[in-house]
């Protein structure tokens, strides 16, 4: 496939009048029309139109939180059964079939990390997937993408079991992490039985597997960087919903932040200070930032309109934009397939006749690897 005569925005910047060509399921060649020999067959004329990457939904619980399913029916370990579930996947209960699917594609979310929610300290295995397939298999991007962890009000809260104060939830983690330490010690030396869940908590140990952290408030998120550093986690902040109150501190320690969901209400205390304000403060900061609707907390179709609010709120246009593309990928470790028109990355894109974070825009037509996912013209059937 070829795109032609396009207003091209990479990821990373801009190419006023350009090309994108396709290969199969990859990006074979991006620039601008001087570089395209003239007449070439084939090619589609998108007459000036925007082709932009796939959106790429950071954080969020598609598949799992369901679409008109009662909360008993819920896949997304909330249930509370245990406060150390590390060997838990994402993968086991995603319905790729869940409607929300095709509510992503059609505002052009091509790619989404989902997976347990925050009611355990240690939740479980979060998961980097396509937002079109039949079989989850098919569709992973990573698997596992990073081991959900938990702070705050949401592990401790309204419970009758551990942990029950913030406290307490800081020593769960690291008593999981000591234990899975000394397990590693007693396997090396060929004393331990296998163990699935100080298995999955070694590789988070050796950096093989990233931690993502839920953290809204302030002190929470810097719980979170002090975990990271007793055990040497590659630790990413999740919500850091006060981070642009201590924006200066969470860039001179090297953060990455996935900020939202700003589309909602502060419904618990530590959301006192949500504003749409957050991701433009960090980025301006040095942090590496992303921006998240949460789903469900905010339905995943809205990831464009969070980031047109981000803008509103002063955050400069094109790292919006960044933030739920090339930055989204980098922060979640699948940049090397997402996020970003260019050679070898998947052909995940987008073509938009307005600005993709005007909110009256909606794409002409969504491609993930090369295939045609959306276009408005099946969506009016």
């Amino acid at each position: 496939m070829l795109l032609t005569n396009a207003k091209l925005f990479t990821g990373e910047s801009w190419i006023a009048d350009g090309f994108v060509e396709t290969e199969g399921e990859k990006i074979a060649r991006v620039g601008p029309m001087e570089e395209l020999a003239a007449g070439q067959a084939g090619a589609l004329d998108v007459g000036g139109r925007i082709v932009c990457p796939g959106f790429v939904e950071a954080h969020c619980h598609l598949g799992l939180w369901e679409d008109g399913t009662p909360e008993r029916f819920f896949d997304g370990n909330e249930d509370k059964s245990g406060a150390v579930l590390a060997e838990l996947r994402a993968l086991d209960a995603l319905n790729p079939r869940e409607p929300s699917f095709a509510a992503a594609r059609a505002a052009g979310v091509t790619t989404v990390v989902t997976g347990p929610g925050s009611a355990n300290p240690i939740g479980g295995q979060l998961i980097a997937v396509e937002t079109a397939g039949v079989c989850v298999d098919d569709m992973v991007v990573r698997e596992p993408c990073a081991l959900k962890m938990a702070l705050g009000e949401n592990p401790r809260g309204g419970k009758e079991t551990q942990p029950t104060v913030r406290m307490t939830t800081a020593a769960l983690i690291r008593g999981a992490f000591c234990r899975a330490r000394e397990y590693g010690e007693r396997r090396a030396a060929g004393r331990a039985d296998y163990s699935l869940r100080d298995e999955t908590l070694l590789r988070a140990l050796c950096g093989e597997l990233p931690v993502h952290i839920h953290a809204h408030r302030a002190d929470d998120i810097f719980t979170a960087l002090r975990l990271a550093r007793e055990f040497g986690l590659d630790c990413v902040l999740i919500h850091c919903t006060e981070g642009h109150l201590i924006a200066r501190e969470l860039a001179e320690a090297g953060a990455r932040a996935v900020v939202g969901p700003g589309l909602t209400f502060a419904s618990k205390p530590e959301l006192r200070n949500l504003s749409f304000e957050t991701p433009g403060a960090l980025e301006r900061a040095g942090v590496l930032t992303a921006i998240t609707t949460d789903h469900p907390e905010t339905p995943v179709w809205a990831l464009p309109v969070c980031a047109a609010l981000a803008v509103r709120a002063g955050m400069d246009h094109d790292a919006a934009l960044r933030a739920i593309t090339s930055n989204a990928a980098k922060i979640c470790g699948i940049d090397g397939r997402k996020g970003s028109l260019r050679p070898g990355t998947d052909a995940d894109f987008c073509i938009f006749s307005r600005d993709p974070l005007d909110i009256q825009a909606r794409p002409d037509a969504v491609y993930i690897r090369g295939e045609r996912v959306f276009t408005t013209e099946e969506a009016s059937r």
